[in-house]
């Protein structure tokens, strides 16, 4: 969403952070790649300011933040911290073609009793599963949600998917069906090695 192209101008970045970008600036034909693997927090941040329709201005966004160190690395600034929203992600998944996706800070979700995951926006009392292209419409855009229940078990030794929680691995498996595209990766911990591989990622 921050795509000067794809994104929610103004609120943008001056540059395209989408594959098609990399791959401009790199100076590599997209004949070269046959995998494209995005990386997808297990909840939704955003730097700055902009439309964010999950952001949770509560104690929820505040835990999310403190739990998972979401400040900038250079300026230090706050992240806005919410829900997932699958609509968002999805959009990725079609302008980047990926084929599969990373899903970290899954630690961070841990402890809570309910997890609702954004499948679609009602905008004046019609409901979309897209992001809209007007600014306007997106930013009266209310979240639909579709809730999981939560685990309280502690995730960070897990290394394979079936040591996760139930609760985990059905949150999980939503995703990659409603994106259609294969998780490749799960990470567990701020650790570098608390990663669930599955799938080889080279």
């Amino acid at each position: 969403m921050l795509d000067i192209n794809y994104g929610t101008y103004p609120y943008v970045t001056s540059s395209s952070p989408t594959a098609a970008g990399v791959l401009e600036g790199a100076g590599v034909p997209m004949q070269k790649l046959d995998r494209v693997i995005g990386v997808v927090k297990a909840y939704s941040t955003r730097v700055g300011e902009g439309p964010f329709i999950t952001e949770q201005l509560n104690e929820i966004g505040e835990r999310l933040r403190a739990t998972g160190a979401e400040y900038g690395a250079t300026t230090g600034r706050p992240r806005r911290c919410g829900w997932l929203d699958l609509c968002v992600v999805k959009q990725a998944v079609r302008i980047n073609g990926l084929t599969d996706i990373a899903i970290t800070k899954t630690d961070v979700l841990t402890g809570y009793e309910k997890l609702p995951v954004c499948i679609g926006y009602r905008i004046d009392g019609k409901e979309y599963d897209t992001v809209p292209a007007s600014l306007k419409e997106y930013g009266k855009a209310e979240p639909i949600y579709k809730e999981f229940d939560g685990w309280t078990e502690d995730i960070t030794e897990c290394r394979s998917f079936e040591e996760l929680p139930v609760n985990c691995q059905k949150y999980l498996n939503f995703i990659r069906e409603y994106t259609g595209v294969d998780i490749c990766l799960v990470s567990v911990s701020p650790e570098r090695e608390a990663n669930i591989v599955l799938k080889e990622l080279i």
